[in-house]
């Protein structure tokens, strides 16, 4: 059987906008088994299987013991999670940023970092729903309306993030992460250490973290999609490194690998999209 990879993403529901920045639906079949990388994203991590469940070998946080997931729920990052695979993979990724954690889930980003948890144990029986419909459901249209009706049942659009670290937050993803931080404290009008600490609670790292994991996640999608002769080091220069070793350093810390060996042994990764065309 030839490796096959079907992709489809899609926007969600107005009311879901300012949490959901897409869908991605995916499946992949006909691959050798292996392991696949969850690398760090400025995305939470929720990704809900279809068929066999998700098989994290290695978490993020080596304290936490391997599990399986019908739906899995985490906040960010700054490691990479080892998920087994038997060659076949389908579900539907959602692309969560840390602004929708408390609207959805009831609890700050901060209190889901770098930890994985199965949906329901978060938010009770909707969650289990959540996976029991999209089980019943063939076609990635039905699915996602879905996941609309479902999340958005959820949502408590009251329970928001501040406008400061809301303004913070994507300021320094639309910057790619290049945005100083001393340039973010001058914008905002707060202390340094002011909004480290509320940036802190609030996300689960540093202001200068989330930057390098936002910085990371772009050289990695550029390194993925760029034709074969733009050099890593036009990569690097690119996205706002110093230089080629400085990105390798990146790669080293929170991939768990290098640019080189990953492009090489990496599968169609669902964290690819970078959401729906039109």
């Amino acid at each position: 059987m030839q490796p096959s990879t079907e992709v489809v993403t899609a926007r969600p529901a107005p009311m879901l906008a300012p949490f959901i920045d897409h869908y991605v639906g995916y499946r992949m079949a006909g691959y050798a088994a292996g392991l696949h990388r969850g690398l760090p994203s400025a995305h939470m991590t929720f990704v809900i299987s279809i068929g066999p469940p998700i098989d994290v070998v290695a978490q993020t946080n080596p304290r936490q013991s391997p599990q399986d997931y019908r739906c899995s729920l985490g906040g960010l990052q700054a490691s990479s999670a080892l998920i087994s695979h038997d060659g076949y993979q389908e579900g539907v990724a959602v692309a969560l940023t840390p602004l929708g954690s408390r609207a959805l889930f009831g609890v700050p980003a901060g209190a889901l970092w770098d930890t994985s948890v199965e949906c329901a144990d978060v938010v009770g029986p909707v969650g289990s729903e959540l996976w029991e419909q999209l089980q019943e459901l063939p076609a990635w249209p039905e699915r996602f309306a879905a996941c609309d009706r479902i999340l958005t049942r959820m949502a408590s659009p009251d329970h928001v993030v501040g406008p400061e670290l809301t303004w913070a937050w994507r300021t320094l993803v639309q910057s790619g992460g290049t945005l100083s931080i001393g340039r973010l404290v001058e914008e905002i009008g707060w202390s340094r250490q002011h909004l480290a600490r509320r940036f802190n609670n609030e996300f689960g790292s540093s202001p200068k973290l989330a930057a390098r994991i936002i910085r990371f996640e772009r050289a990695r999608r550029m390194l993925e999609h760029t034709p074969s002769y733009v050099s890593i080091a036009q990569v690097a220069a690119a996205c706002g490194y110093y230089d080629q070793a400085h990105l390798n350093r990146d790669f080293a810390e929170l991939a768990g690998t290098s640019p080189t060996t990953w492009l090489a042994e990496e599968i169609p990764s669902v964290q690819d999209p970078a959401g729906p065309a039109g």
